[in-house]
């Protein structure tokens, strides 16, 4: 899964304020450049902790604890991007000194908390292998079948693509492997089979997804 969109959330814990930037990217390159924004940004803060995990699979991961104990900072909040089974995202938690110190325990749960709170407040999408399918239909019964599709996708973990509108309307979906001959079938029915379900490519289609407790 990854991020739908940035998300920023703010922690005090005994004057200290941790400001959690947590963004999708599709490269290294490009979470360092939110971390590169993000420092420059917080020039003033004592602390620009870093985590990110990048690639398909989420086989890249890094982190940096930038000046706070040896594991108190990036590794914690490594921990919960690998617990929420999250990708191509990057994580970065400023902190600002109240003049307290936490202790290494109280650092660790300080900077994991950040980032589970942030996740919480975001929308993720989860990643999923779909094929396309297009209907083309007559435009008076466009609204029926995109009625139909829409009722269908929620039923079968389908996504609605976007219509077109030329001599015919056509419609798309992204359905499951698993799922395309149910849909053919209630195509068929639906139009006496005078609509066919035309199979397409197979994508990786990103899809809302419920985000997990960590």
């Amino acid at each position: 899964m990854t991020l739908a969109a940035p998300v920023d959330h703010e922690l005090v814990i005994k004057k200290s304020r941790f400001i959690a930037h947590i963004a999708p990217v599709a490269s290294i390159e490009e979470a360092e450049a939110v971390i590169a924004e993000v420092r420059k940004r917080a020039w003033d803060a004592r602390h620009n902790c870093t985590a990110m995990v990048t690639g398909l699979l989420g086989d890249q991961a890094r982190s940096s604890d930038d000046g706070e104990p040896s594991g108190t900072a990036g590794v914690p909040m490594l921990e919960v991007l690998r617990r929420r089974e999250l990708t191509d995202v990057v994580a970065v938690v400023t902190r600002y000194f109240g003049g307290v110190k936490l202790g290494a325990g109280g650092l660790i749960r300080a900077y994991s908390t950040a980032v589970s709170e942030a996740l919480d407040a975001g929308s993720l999408l989860r990643r999923a292998s779909l094929t396309q399918v297009t209907l083309d239909v007559p435009h008076a019964d466009a609204g029926r079948f995109d009625n139909l599709l829409r009722d269908w996708a929620g039923r079968n973990d389908a996504v609605v693509g976007e219509p077109s509108y030329g001599a015919v309307a056509t419609l798309e979906l992204w359905v499951p492997p698993a799922a395309l001959d149910a849909l053919r079938d209630e195509v068929s029915a639906a139009s006496a089979g005078s609509v066919d379900a035309v199979i397409g490519s197979e994508r990786i289609i990103e899809v809302p997804a419920a985000a997990p407790t960590a």
